[in-house]
């Protein structure tokens, strides 16, 4: 599922063609309380929002494409609260 978030592209909407991870805290709560898409899209925004208001990007960062600046080659089992 961190796989996906970090790769999978935004389908349709203002952001579309971005990574689900790249975009915007304020959209993903806008989209949360509007009311996420159903099925895997859905569960995976959830997530996202999770992972975004509790400031855990970089536990995303080995999972983005290696070609990413923000590409950090580190074991994500090993993150820590407070590692950024």
């Amino acid at each position: 599922m961190l796989v996906e978030i970090a790769r999978i592209k935004m389908p349709f909407g203002r952001y579309a063609g971005r990574k689900l991870i790249d975009l915007p805290e304020p959209y993903v709560v806008w989209f949360a309380r509007k009311g996420f898409p159903k099925g895997r899209l859905g569960l995976l925004f959830a997530t996202l929002l999770e992972i975004k208001t509790n400031g855990l990007e970089p536990i995303l960062a080995p999972f983005r494409d290696k070609n990413d600046p923000r590409y950090e080659e580190r074991d994500p089992r090993k993150f820590r609260e407070g590692d950024r």
